[in-house]
C-alpha cells in the first residue's frame, strides 16, 4: 500500500470519526442516552460484493463494491453510487450517516445510505463501464428496491449510468423499476427539473440567508471562491437576481474589482477546469480576496480552508459553504460569535437530495411534473428546511452548522424511539 493511499485511508478514518463526535454531541445536547448513540453509530446494513467484469481484450478483472444502508428508522434509504479508485468502508459508512442527517434535516422519509466501486471510471471504456454498472446492480440486487434502498449518482456516475443500473434492475424485478433509482435520464422518468439542482439549492439558501440578515439582493455584493460549475452557475444566478460580483477565485489565484466584475465575459472565457485567473497578469491569493469586505461569500471550493487561524479577516456578512470541507468546525463556531451567518455544505448541498426524492415520489405515483412544478416542490422543502434549522440555531445558540447536525439527528432518533427500538 503506498504512503499515498496510507494517508487518504486515514483521512476517511478520521471523517467517520468526526461523524461520529457530531452525532454524539447532538444527542448529548438533546437528551438522548448512549443507547441512542450505539443505534446510530454504525450502519444498519452493509454488503460488500466482488464484480466481474470482462474487459475489451476479453479479460476478466474483479471489482470491489460496497452498499451502506445506516438507518430504516424513517423510511427506506438513499444515497449515491461512486466509482473512484479511493472507495472504502470507512468512507462510505460516514457518507451514509451525513445522508441519514441530510434527509432528516429535510424532513424527507428517507434513512441514508451510500454505495462505491473501487476503479478508476476514466480508465475504462464506455462499454466496460457499461458492464460494471450492469454488474454493481446484479451484485446488490437483494438490499435495494423502491421501498428498500434506492441508489442516485455521485462522484463518476451520471444520468448514462443510472439508465444502465435502471435498465438491469427491470430485468431482475420489472415490477419494482418505477422509483428504483433516481438521478435518470428525462427519458425514463427523470425529474425535469434535476439539472443544476445543486446550484439552485445554493441560490435560495442565500436568497433566505439575506431576509434574516437584512441584506438587499439588489444592493449587495458577493464574492465567489471556485469558479467551476457550481461556482460560475452560483455567480451568473446571483447576477441575474442584482447581486454585484466584486470578486472570484480559481486555483491560480484570484481577481477582485470593487465596483463589480463582468460577469458574462469572465465566463464565456474560463475553460473546462473552471479556470479564468490565468488571463491576468495581477492576481491576489485566495486569502487576500478572503478580506475584502462583501455581504456574502460563496465558497465552491475546498482549497485553501477556512480555519481558526484565518477566519477572523472575514469581512463578509453571510458565509455559504458550497463545497465539502471549506470550512472548519472551530471556524463556523467562530463566525457564529461574529455575528456572521454561516450556512454550511450538508444544508446547501441538499439540492440535490431534494430533487432525488421529488423524482422518487413522481415515479411511485405515475406522475409527470412540469420543470417549474418540480422546482416549486424542491424550494418548499429547502425554505421549510433553512427556516428549521436557523430557529434550533438560535434556540441553542449554536452555528448552523451544529443546528443542521441536530435537526438530522432528532428526526433519527426520534423515528427510532416512536419505533420501540430503545
Amino acid at each position: 500500500m503506498s504512503v499515498y493511499h496510507q494517508d487518504y485511508i486515514l483521512k476517511q478514518e478520521q471523517f467517520l470519526t468526526s461523524v461520529h463526535g457530531m452525532i454524539k454531541e447532538a444527542l448529548n445536547e438533546l437528551g438522548y442516552s448512549d443507547d441512542v448513540f450505539e443505534l446510530l453509530l454504525g450502519p444498519k446494513q452493509m454488503l460488500t460484493v466482488r464484480i466481474p467484469v470482462k474487459m475489451d481484450n476479453g479479460q476478466v478483472r474483479v471489482f470491489t463494491g460496497y452498499r451502506v444502508q445506516h438507518s430504516f428508522s424513517i423510511g427506506p434509504t438513499k444515497g449515491g453510487v461512486l466509482f473512484h479508485p479511493e472507495v472504502s468502508v470507512p468512507l462510505m459508512q460516514g457518507l451514509s450517516i451525513m445522508n441519514s442527517l441530510k434527509n432528516g434535516l429535510l424532513n424527507i422519509p428517507f434513512g441514508g445510505a451510500k454505495g462505491g466501486v473501487i476503479c478508476e471510471p476514466r480508465g475504462l471504456s464506455f462499454h466496460e463501464l457499461e458492464r460494471l454498472s450492469r454488474g454493481y446492480i446484479q451484485a446488490i440486487r437483494p438490499v435495494i428496491g423502491p421501498y428498500q434502498d434506492i441508489p442516485a449518482p455521485d462522484l463518476f456516475t451520471n444520468s448514462q449510468v443510472m439508465a444502465w443500473m435502471m435498465d438491469e434492475y427491470s430485468k431482475l424485478c420489472p415490477d419494482q423499476s418505477a422509483g428504483f433509482i433516481t438521478g435518470k435520464p428525462v427519458v425514463l422518468g427523470g425529474l425535469k427539473s434535476r439539472e443544476n439542482s445543486a446550484g439552485r439549492g445554493i441560490v435560495l439558501f442565500i436568497s433566505e440567508a439575506a431576509k434574516k440578515k437584512g441584506i438587499d439582493l439588489n444592493q449587495a455584493t458577493a464574492i465567489i471562491q471556485g469558479f467551476g460549475s457550481l461556482g460560475s452557475y452560483v455567480a451568473k444566478s446571483l447576477m441575474e437576481a442584482g447581486v454585484n460580483i466584486t470578486g472570484i477565485s480559481d486555483a491560480y489565484g484570484a481577481i477582485y474589482h470593487s465596483s463589480g466584475l463582468d460577469m458574462d465575459m469572465l465566463i464565456k472565457c474560463r475553460d473546462s477546469f473552471g479556470t479564468i485567473t490565468k488571463l491576468y497578469q495581477h492576481t491576489l491569493t485566495s486569502q487576500e480576496l478572503w478580506e475584502k469586505p462583501c455581504d456574502i461569500m460563496v465558497l465552491a471550493a475546498v482549497s485553501n480552508p477556512i480555519s481558526k487561524k484565518n477566519v477572523t479577516s472575514l469581512q463578509s456578512r453571510l458565509v455559504i459553504e458550497a463545497a465539502d470541507g471549506a470550512v472548519t468546525d472551530e471556524a463556523a463556531e467562530q463566525m457564529s460569535q461574529n455575528g456572521i451567518l454561516f450556512i454550511p455544505e450538508i444544508l446547501t448541498s441538499s439540492g440535490d437530495m431534494t430533487s432525488s426524492y421529488i423524482e422518487w415520489a413522481q415515479n411511485r405515483q405515475g406522475l409527470i411534473w412540469s420543470k417549474e412544478e418540480g422546482e416549486q416542490r424542491v424550494r418548499h422543502i429547502l425554505a421549510d428546511a433553512f427556516t428549521r434549522v436557523h430557529h434550533i440555531a438560535e434556540e441553542y445558540n449554536v452555528s448552523m452548522k451544529k443546528a443542521a447536525c441536530f435537526a438530522g439527528v432528532y428526526n433519527l432518533a426520534e423515528s427510532a424511539r416512536i419505533r420501540g427500538w430503545f
